[in-house]
């Protein structure tokens, strides 16, 4: 499972005014020793519920004075090689009859309806699994064209009968967990299998993310603990949403919105889109993040988190708001090498790049001499301009080294500053926050363009990045 920055995905509480319990029973006549454990799906690997020993007899009995959220269980085996799936809803006292000589049609769940028609449900799929994989087979060995139609047509009528089982199983059972996890998992159809024209790959793209959630109702907990709903949802953020932070704030407060009645779901998505926008892949993306913390985390809409957690979250908030793309660019009180006053706001130009950068860090000495380059020969002709501002923990002592590296690798051309003392104390006593915060400057180098008025247009880009970023620009400037 993929490693969230606050593991926030992880972070469930469940809680029960009433003494409310659960016992799940496995008999494994196989076992007479060993550890079992009783998991659940989240995500795309078990979490571990309990463990219990397995005694002489085969028997392992999980027990505790609380309720099972519903979803998708397994009782992994020791030695951890096999396990058997099993649902939790309603009910809770339920014992599993594993033989581990065919884990699917021997093994034996009672004490919930709800298994009886998961085990259905298995045996049916498996044998018309097999079916289909010897028609397949035969469809890629055939040798003439009528040994070929044949073998499709046996396909395709196997997998509609197929479709056609699930879907009479949702008609019949329509609010068994079976048809929720059915309906969850079904994707959309495909509008126009064979399309033409640009316009009927839109159209596709367009019914297709229209249609993605039609199976999944995000007020019903039972979904979270499943191993298909997190690859689905995202998938639906990662591929199918315009990456553009508001595209993607309106998704996510519209699905927050619905899961405000299940409280779990709404942990579950509130906590995923948390981890997933606090370090976006992609740039102002971060927006995102900023606005669940205003939305949410600030509200006291997360209760659940704990101090620490909301403090890393206020924290990171805070250092993103005022770098946000489109905003205007936070001024900086400079001082140049031979101690004149040079703000930010004082560089008037097209656009500005602003570098924070440490003469003793080995990424800026291998970066800022290819910046410098493409700036000589490209950039300066458009009337951009390069503010270097001195970012190390101890400036003073770093100065001569500053200045050293300025003059060896000629930065004239650039403005080059720093923050003294001074400045840096009078900031504090001012309580103001320092270009750190207001810049997001974490590492060295970090570099930022702004345009004319000195909003943020990029940030955070290599000088690659930028320089295919402003050809673009300049290139859209000429036509």
């Amino acid at each position: 499972m993929k490693q969230y920055l606050l593991g926030l995905s992880a972070i469930f509480c469940f809680t029960s005014a009433r003494s409310q319990h659960f016992t799940v029973t496995m008999q494994a006549s196989q076992y007479q020793s060993g550890i079992a454990y009783l998991t659940y799906h989240m995500g795309k690997n078990l979490s571990v519920e309990d463990s219990a020993a397995v005694s002489n007899k085969g028997i392992a009995v999980f027990t505790g004075k609380r309720k099972l959220p519903a979803g998708i269980y397994a009782l992994v085996l020791p030695g951890k090689s096999k396990s058997v799936d099993f649902l939790i809803d309603k009910e809770q006292i339920i014992t599993v009859k594993i033989d581990t000589t065919d884990l699917l049609q021997k093994t034996v769940v009672t004490g919930s309806p709800a298994n009886v028609l998961l085990q259905q449900y298995q045996k049916t799929v498996a044998t018309k699994a097999q079916s289909l994989e010897a028609e397949r087979k035969a469809y890629t060995s055939s040798k003439t064209k009528a040994d070929s139609t044949l073998h499709e047509g046996n396909y395709n009528r196997l997998n509609k009968e197929l479709n056609d089982y699930r879907d009479n199983l949702v008609k019949a059972q329509p609010s068994s967990m079976m048809a929720v996890l059915l309906n969850a998992m079904k994707d959309p159809p495909v509008l126009n299998n064979r399309p033409q024209t640009h316009n009927d790959s839109l159209q596709n793209y367009y019914y297709y993310k229209t249609h993605y959630w039609d199976g999944v109702t995000f007020m019903d907990d039972r979904i979270i603990r499943t191993p298909f709903f997190l690859p689905k949802l995202e998938r639906y953020y990662r591929e199918l949403i315009v990456p553009e932070a508001d595209s993607i704030i309106k998704e996510a407060d519209y699905q927050l919105l619905l899961a405000r009645s299940s409280p779990e779901m709404y942990k579950f998505l509130l906590n995923w889109l948390t981890d997933e926008y606090i370090s976006p892949k992609y740039m102002g993306q971060d927006a995102v993040f900023v606005h669940l913390f205003e939305k949410y985390h600030s509200k006291g809409l997360s209760s659940w988190l704990n101090e620490k957690q909301m403090e890393t979250i206020s924290r990171r908030a805070y250092m993103l708001m005022a770098n946000l793309i489109g905003a205007k660019a936070a001024d900086l009180e400079m001082t140049d090498s031979t101690g004149k006053a040079l703000p930010l706001y004082s560089v008037a130009a097209d656009y500005t790049v602003v570098v924070f950068w440490d003469p003793t860090c080995g990424h800026c000495k291998e970066e800022l001499p290819k910046l410098d380059s493409v700036y000589r020969a490209n950039w300066k002709a458009h009337n951009v301009k390069m503010y270097g501002v001195l970012s190390a923990d101890s400036k003073q002592e770093m100065k001569p080294e500053w200045l050293k590296y300025i003059r060896e690798h000629n930065l004239q051309d650039w403005v080059n500053v720093y923050e003294t003392k001074e400045t840096e104390a009078a900031n504090v006593a001012a309580q103001k926050p320092g270009y750190r915060q207001l810049y997001d400057v974490t590492l060295t180098p970090t570099i930022y363009l702004l345009d004319k008025e000195k909003r943020i247009i990029a940030k955070k880009l290599t000088w690659q990045q930028l320089d295919d970023l402003l050809q673009v620009k300049w290139k859209m400037k000429s036509n």
